[in-house]
């Protein structure tokens, strides 16, 4: 329902206007002008004000949300700012105004005269909260840029990785099963940024208007599944990584006991029913989206919603301290105590430290500063928290795809042989072509002449080990370092 735009045209009377628990979605155009008094309690179909310049005269707001006090706030702002602020003391200014104008009836006063020198106090409430404060969706103009390039980033990069991985004519093997769920997870994370980028984009400057629109709306609840779902596929698929190449490594001369693709399957599918299931209970009034403008679960009245957010950072923290364990386990095994560290292990260890760097880099300041607030002892505000969304909140959807693929040998040879059948990088793809069946042949030269079992050194678990690709070449196994 709705006013028609002339209902109160010509109108001088009253000047207090009482829509309380209506249906109205607008209230008319013409002839607010003259109301001092608007009162829209429990008026919850009433989600955008009209042009402010249209509220001109009025003293008292009594509305149903809080981001519509905002409005008359960055008004009221406005008139701070005016020119005369300029003019030294405002005091003697309005002082001296009347005694010009007396003394030459034709100047004409300034055009903020009045609301500086006689000005009205606006009492508007509810007024807006530390989850809902007087801002636009990026709260700074430097993160409404980053925001931008990390969500394209972080969409091209996963959409890159999966593309080269499921148009690959090799076996689908355990590795790149797993790399094209965290890929998928992480671009998940990319387009919940770009709908926050666009949203905050489309709303700038205006967002009281259409903050309720958005919080309330199925976009914002799309884009807080997106984000839960994506964080806690990612966090999850990263572990059973981490957690293969420990048993690779542990176990890699006992194919008997090595990790076969229909277990990863398994393994997978139970992650993305948890994922799934922790995304949909804040849609089912478990904890809830609309708290704040980014759409992360931050509701937590009620013990259920309070343990929901406890339970997903404590199971963060959890996965994190898996990761380092099994990363120093990894290290330790590839280690020869017998000879002194080689170049390899070096670099076995600047990468295992990259990607604890990474993942701590990612989960600590959220998760630290997100259970002081579970507890309800925040220690930053959700305009500061906004830096954490955009600089460490999608640092892994960022990293991931370059770390744990694009700087593999293996995802090159992939790449530049899938170049190589659009007429591009054939030079690069017979390379690997080559090299690919130098290993073959080289493996088979090893089995014709193993004659009986042998108990592998650690020496034998090197840097290849690390990153083992199965290679569909007549279902012979060939590893390729990184």
């Amino acid at each position: 329902q709705r006013f028609h735009n002339d209902a109160l045209k010509g109108a001088t009377g009253p000047n207090r206007l009482d829509i309380s628990s209506t249906a109205l979605e607008h209230l008319p155009v013409h002839g607010l002008e003259f109301i001092q008094v608007l009162v829209a309690e429990r008026s919850y179909y009433l989600k955008k004000l009209p042009a402010l310049d249209k509220l001109a005269n009025l003293l008292e707001a009594r509305l149903t949300y809080p981001s519509h006090c905002c409005a008359f706030a960055d008004m009221r702002m406005k008139e701070l700012n005016s020119p005369l602020y300029n003019f030294g003391n405002l005091t003697s200014q309005c002082d001296m105004t009347p005694r010009k104008l007396a003394n030459d009836t034709s100047i004409d006063p300034a055009p903020d005269y009045e609301y500086l020198c006689h000005p009205r106090t606006l009492r508007c409430t509810p007024e807006p909260d530390a989850f809902n404060p007087c801002e636009d969706i990026m709260g700074y103009d430097f993160l409404r840029v980053l925001i931008w390039f990390i969500s394209i980033l972080a969409i091209a990069g996963n959409a890159v990785v999966l593309f080269v991985l499921l148009t690959s004519h090799y076996k689908l093997t355990v590795p790149r099963f797993l790399m094209c769920n965290l890929s998928f997870a992480d671009f998940c994370m990319g387009i919940y940024l770009l709908l926050i980028a666009a949203v905050d984009s489309k709303t700038k400057n205006q967002y009281y208007n259409h903050a309720i629109d958005w919080q309330t709306g199925s976009g914002c609840s799309a884009a807080g599944f997106f984000t839960v779902f994506s964080s806690e596929l990612s966090v999850y698929t990263l572990t059973v990584i981490t957690l293969e190449r420990w048993h690779t490594i542990t176990y890699a001369m006992q194919l008997d006991r090595k990790l076969r693709l229909r277990h990863a399957i398994l393994i997978m599918l139970g992650g993305w029913i948890f994922s799934l299931l922790i995304a949909l209970l804040p849609l089912v009034g478990v904890s809830n989206y609309i708290k704040v403008s980014i759409c992360l679960p931050m509701d937590i009245e009620t013990p259920l919603s309070q343990a929901y957010i406890i339970l997903i950072l404590v199971l963060n923290v959890l996965a994190f301290i898996i990761i380092c364990a099994c990363y120093i386990k990894i290290y330790i095994a590839v280690q020869n105590p017998e000879l002194t560290p080689t170049n390899k292990d070096t670099k076995i260890a600047k990468k295992m430290a990259v990607l604890i760097f990474t993942d701590f880099t990612c989960m600590a300041p959220i998760s630290f500063f997100a259970i002081s607030a579970a507890f309800k002892v925040p220690l930053i505000t959700v305009t500061n928290s906004k830096i954490l969304l955009v600089l460490f909140y999608p640092v892994n959807s960022c990293a991931n795809p370059f770390l744990y693929a694009i700087f593999t040998k293996a995802f090159r040879r992939d790449f530049f042989l899938l170049m190589s059948k659009f007429g591009c990088c054939k030079a690069q793809a017979e390379l690997y072509r080559v090299n690919n069946f130098t290993a073959y042949t080289s493996n088979c030269k090893t089995d014709s002449l193993y004659t009986g079992p042998k108990k592998p050194s650690r020496a034998d678990v090197h840097l290849t080990t690390f990153d083992c690709q199965y290679l569909n070449v007549n279902d012979k196994p060939a590893c390729i370092g990184i």
